[in-house]
């Protein structure tokens, strides 16, 4: 392979970003010449450090017939490197107290490890080494590609309820690369090679598509020693590509799928609607529509929840769910399982009339102010967890948004008005971006 990687002796001058203070959470961030963007968040309540690499490349940034290679990377990462065995990264992180794993999505590909604070500078030497010196082997990449397969058949291919959603995934985008599996479609994966691996790593893993976020105890002029040091002197990739993705077209009309399977234990109704993401310096409407799914089923004393549960006891268990961090247009989906006697049919229309209802009678404003209050105190709980520091911000980050967006978001959220809610569900919500799915048993009628 290429190797792109030059010890120099150079110091590397850091653009210093104000440190600012959320709430509790004292956050820095600087840029490296090379193109690293490192952001710090203190916490010396104990003697713990996050450290993540986040790499601004997923599942959606993979090259058509090649679905599934971010994923099979994350995992050939953890072989051999120049300076370490096969397997001795992780195995030095266990040696020393600590946990480290990784995982990818459809915008990014992060790596962590939690360990005492005084250990900081072996995980930077350590994972600043595979983010260019990575040595694979032909065994590497058979014994890999039969993990990743497996791992699909335990996931997806034995789960009805992951086949479901990932067929009503792909029907979702007509021609964005979300409508791929994460973990890639089965006969993709099937043919991934050292050159795909390979390409993959050549084109995504470098510092100006990196973001290291160091949260805990830790010194921010010590994380910019040390990141000057170990990632600092990786030279920037020239030829990195801009981040373009294939864009949907129009959605104008519904779609509906029916999904078979006789392992179903439960069948139940899911309707989804495109929906817009948080945008960096417009995050209202995203706000707006994650209190709409928290009012309408984002617990038992949702909307959906007293109507079709408790009232009407048409269903067993009701949810809407929006997910805002996203590079492009995500999701907000709604999901219904049938009480028993109960039809598909029949919960999919006590669904819609439910909805119907709802607009029509507003917003209650009590309801409202009481999963406020919630979110402030979660927002504080929060605080506790290192991990959940560390991966809030480098999920933003490799979204499109920037720290001044996530110090923002508490706030936003409590200026969303009842009005707002209903104005931003009337205009999301439409048919026309909209896919309904029924997960049945085989021997079920669908009318």
């Amino acid at each position: 392979m290429i190797k792109r990687i030059a010890w120099a002796s150079a110091i590397l001058s850091v653009s210093w970003a104000t440190a600012t203070i959320a709430g509790e959470e004292l956050v820095s961030s600087f840029t490296l010449d090379n193109g690293m963007q490192v952001v710090v968040v203190e916490d010396h309540r104990a003697p713990v450090v996050q450290h993540m690499v986040w790499y601004r490349a997923g599942s959606a940034d993979e090259p058509k017939g090649q679905s599934g290679v971010a994923h099979y990377l994350e995992h050939l990462l953890f072989k051999a490197t120049d300076t370490l065995e096969s397997g001795e990264l992780s195995s030095t992180v266990a040696a020393n107290g600590g946990k480290d794993n990784a995982f990818t999505s459809h915008d990014y590909t992060a790596y962590y490890q939690r360990i005492a604070s005084d250990r900081l500078e072996l995980m930077m030497r350590m994972e600043s080494d595979r983010m260019v010196n990575i040595r694979l082997t032909e065994r590497d990449i058979v014994t890999e590609r039969e993990v990743i397969l497996e791992e699909r058949n335990q996931r997806t291919d034995n789960n009805p309820r992951a086949l479901f959603r990932e067929q009503s995934n792909a029907v979702q985008y007509h021609n964005h690369r979300y409508g791929v599996p994460i973990i890639g479609w089965r006969h993709e994966m099937e043919t991934l090679d050292m050159e795909d691996a390979l390409s993959f790593y050549g084109t995504y893993y470098a510092p100006n598509n990196a973001i290291l976020v160091v949260s805990g105890d830790v010194d921010p002029d010590e994380v910019k020693s040390l990141a000057e040091q170990y990632y600092g002197v990786i030279p920037a990739n020239p030829d990195l590509p801009q981040r373009l993705r294939t864009e949907e077209p129009p959605q104008t009309a519904a779609r509906r799928l029916t999904y078979k399977d006789a392992r179903v234990a439960q069948p139940y109704v899911q309707r989804s609607y495109l929906a817009p993401e948080r945008d960096s310096g417009s995050q209202e409407q995203a706000a707006a529509l994650f209190l709409l799914a928290e009012l309408l089923g984002g617990g038992t004393t949702s909307y959906l929840a007293n109507a079709l549960q408790f009232d009407q006891q048409t269903a067993v268990y009701t949810g809407a769910f929006y997910s805002g961090m996203s590079l492009d247009d995500t999701t907000f989906s709604f999901l219904v399982v049938p009480s028993e006697g109960v039809s598909l049919q029949e919960a999919e229309d006590a669904l819609d009339q439910t909805y119907a209802a709802f607009l029509e009678d507003g917003v209650d404003t009590e309801q409202l102010d009481r999963i406020k209050l919630q979110l402030r105190a979660s927002e504080i709980y929060a605080r506790d967890n290192v991990d959940g520091i560390a991966n809030r911000y480098g999920r933003a980050l490799t979204s499109g948004l920037t720290v001044e967006d996530v110090q923002a978001w508490p706030d936003i959220l409590q200026a969303v008005t009842a009005e707002q809610i209903i104005a931003t569900a009337k205009q999301v919500i439409q048919p026309e971006v909209s896919v309904t799915g029924w997960l049945m048993r085989d021997e079920e009628i669908t009318q």
